[in-house]
């Protein structure tokens, strides 16, 4: 802003004395003194409040102004609550110094004018901010250039404003990740996408422990169809209680991460179709030798990309297969969210779309990858899904060559398959449940399924329902135990007279023999199915 701001309508009531001719002086701040000397605080761009305490004799007027042109002060504001009147020694002193000079009457506060400053300042900040954050939106829209990082940093440091941009998974894609948790990462991200889902106009306000925020969806335009894998933009603080410059600056912000976010996509097309092609080879049982020509094309892109000598994969380390299907989603969502999950490890994974669904093959850790880890990746996703969405995903065990990916493929697909055979909206399992009756289970088809577990525990569960007896939950713990009835008793805190009694109602209600392997494998199949 400048001095003449404080003159215009809107503005605290202050008074003109001196220094017409120099009201379009830049204020950048404000200081609030009444040392006889405040030269040493300051630091250029000033505009000085004062009560005029230092004020003993006219020659102090003198050496209080000198000081403060030399410091670099752009105007002199003089309060009138304490001393009265501005003296006429001070309206010279500040004519001589061309230094503007302003009475504030002593109905006005010093608060009030310190408030109004900070608010022109910080919103002429915010413009500037605004214009150049525009500006580098073209950049990237225009030359593919990136640089989130850097802007949310001047952002940071010139307007004290946190931004961070978040995939829909939690992960940080830019801004200072030490500065928000992975607990708060994930509360912002269920947060928002269920205001998605709800379809609520935003920006979405959430209140955490660690303050509020503001979540914007990153979108090159209110038009866009809100997609489960887009892009996020979380704000510290409240932006509908800011100035509409400010909000301007965040909405531009917003725009700017949706170009950023379309140009990386622009530079994965190449690393889809080599995805697509390799699905294609294993679907038609290729020869081997053509499909590692693709996966060291696929090496060889990699590592161009992250600077690094390029190898075959085959030669170095094994793959692995994920087979991902979607319900209720839009097609090319769950590749789109996978690609945001496997966040770095993207640029090595070749992921092909299937229409609702998605198969990845990707160079395989060193360590194994446990199922519940992928599934808390993934489930921050669980509140973007709709009451029929669903996203289940099976993992395969590392092909070490080429010619192996086929049988990886057809492993992860059984794997997925278990997934889709249990309840929850975002379900995984691994290679290591292929080897065991799940396998079997998510083979044998629903009425079937439903049939089986009918026989054997309606008539249990009716039974809990009416006199409220436990007697699920008893041989849940009975199978568990393995037919012990000392640990079984201890586990669910009753004597063994009480657990044999249940035992032997449970018998009779079913027409089984606990005592027989048979019976208690067919009871425990029975629970797994529901």
């Amino acid at each position: 802003m400048r001095v003449r701001d404080l003159l215009a309508p809107g503005a605290p009531r202050l008074r003109l004395l001196a220094a017409e001719e120099e009201l379009d002086r830049q204020v950048s701040g404000v200081m609030t003194t009444d040392l006889q000397d405040p030269g040493r605080y300051l630091h250029g761009g000033e505009l000085v409040l004062t009560g005029m305490l230092w004020r003993t004799v006219p020659a102090d007027s003198e050496r209080f102004v000198r000081t403060l042109a030399a410091g670099g002060a752009v105007a002199l504001a003089a309060g009138e609550a304490e001393v009265g009147p501005v003296p006429e020694d001070l309206v010279e002193a500040c004519r001589r110094h061309r230094m503007p000079l302003l009475a504030v009457p002593d109905d006005i506060a010093f608060g009030t004018v310190t408030e109004f400053i900070g608010r022109q300042v910080s919103a002429d900040r915010a413009a500037d901010l605004a214009a150049l954050v525009d500006r580098h939106r073209l950049l990237v829209s225009a030359a593919g250039g990136g640089g989130l990082d850097a802007v949310l940093d001047l952002l940071g440091g010139d307007l004290d404003l946190d931004c961070w941009v978040l995939a829909p998974t939690g992960a940080v894609i830019a801004g200072p990740a030490d500065r928000l948790s992975a607990e708060d990462r994930d509360q912002l991200v269920r947060a928002h996408l269920a205001a998605q889902r709800q379809r609520r106009r935003p920006p979405h306000r959430v209140r955490l422990a660690a303050g509020s925020y503001s979540l914007l969806p990153a979108v090159a335009s209110a038009e866009h169809e809100v997609s489960l894998a887009d892009w996020m933009l979380a704000v510290a603080g409240d932006i509908t209680e800011w100035t509409t410059k400010r909000q301007q600056l965040a909405e531009n912000l917003a725009r700017l991460v949706a170009a950023e976010r379309h140009r990386r996509d622009e530079g994965r097309r190449l690393r889809r179709r080599l995805a697509d092609e390799v699905l294609a080879l294993l679907r038609r049982d290729a020869d081997p030798a053509e499909i590692s020509r693709t996966l060291y094309a696929s090496s060889a892109m990699a590592a161009r990309y992250e600077g690094t000598e390029s190898k075959s994969q085959t030669e170095d380390g094994s793959w692995l297969v994920l087979s991902a299907e979607g319900t209720g989603l839009p097609e090319g969502t769950v590749r789109a969210v996978l690609e945001e999950a496997l966040g770095a490890a993207s640029d090595r994974a070749l992921v092909a779309g299937t229409g609702a669904g998605a198969v990845v093959v990707l160079p395989a850790p060193d360590s194994p990858v446990p199922a519940d880890t992928l599934r808390d990746l993934l489930a921050p996703l669980e509140a973007g899904l709709g009451s029929e969405g669903r996203i289940t995903l099976g993992v395969s065990a590392p092909a070490s060559e080429a010619g192996g990916l086929r049988g990886a493929l057809e492993e992860a697909r059984h794997a997925r398959r278990i997934a889709a055979s249990r309840v929850g909206r975002v379900c995984v399992a691994g290679p290591e449940e292929l080897a065991s009756h799940v396998l079997l289970l998510a083979a044998v088809p629903d009425e079937v399924r439903r049939a089986f577990r009918s026989r054997l525990l309606d008539k249990v569960i009716a039974y809990d329902i009416e006199h409220q007896a436990d007697l699920v939950r008893t041989l849940e713990a009975f199978l568990r135990s393995d037919g012990s009835w000392t640990r079984c008793a201890a586990q669910l805190h009753v004597h063994v007279n009480t657990l044999r009694y249940r035992i032997g109602r449970i018998e009779e209600l079913t027409g089984r023999d606990l005592s027989r392997l048979e019976d208690r494998v067919d009871f425990y199949l029975a629970l797994e199915l529901a």
